[in-house]
């Protein structure tokens, strides 16, 4: 736990801040979808913090990795122990930028892509992510829904599970957010 409070008091820090430019997740979700032959795996997790700053168009997001919860507990047990190694990987991290022009200051709906660092399973991989930002009564939503190579991530599938796992899992983020 206070590996994880250090993340994010540096994730915090390394973001320009300024109280009235800053937005905090209130709520939301970052799930992932594994569609396979012989079994679907999917799970969620609620608790995520995240931060936007209007000022400079910065976005950081993180999320336990022990945070996922699954439909059956033995999926769960695996994800942590053997493919994301939990224990030792305690966290996912995306930190960027959003490249396209937004007026925080007016309601909309604004498609928009993230350039940063996507880390997960200790391994950070640039990425451009497509999203979509809206801005309604000084709230905003950002979702976004894109794709996870495990092997860009070093997430090794044992070969006796290879045709229960997808190579490519499905990403979604569902995030609202609220002036800090």
């Amino acid at each position: 736990m206070r590996t994880i409070t250090i993340i994010i008091c540096l994730l915090i820090s390394s973001i320009s801040l300024s109280a009235q430019d800053l937005y905090k997740a209130t709520d939301g979700e970052i799930s992932f979808f594994s569609e396979a032959p012989v079994e679907n795996i999917s799970a969620i997790n609620k608790d995520v913090k995240a931060l936007i700053n209007a000022k400079n168009a910065e976005v950081a997001f993180i999320v336990t990795n022990v945070g996922f919860k699954f439909e059956k507990p033995l999926m769960e047990e695996h994800f942590n122990e053997n493919y994301m190694e939990s224990h030792k990987y305690k966290v996912s991290v995306f930190k960027g930028k959003i490249v396209d022009e937004v007026d925080f200051t007016k309601d909309g709906t604004y498609e928009v892509t993230a350039k940063g660092a996507l880390d997960i399973h200790g391994v950070t991989v640039e990425r451009e992510i497509k999203g979509t930002l809206t801005i309604s009564n000084g709230k905003i939503n950002l979702t976004t829904e894109f794709d996870v190579a495990l092997k860009d991530h070093k997430i090794k599938i044992p070969s006796v599970v290879v045709k229960n796992i997808a190579e490519v899992v499905k990403v979604t983020v569902n995030i609202n957010f609220a002036k800090k």
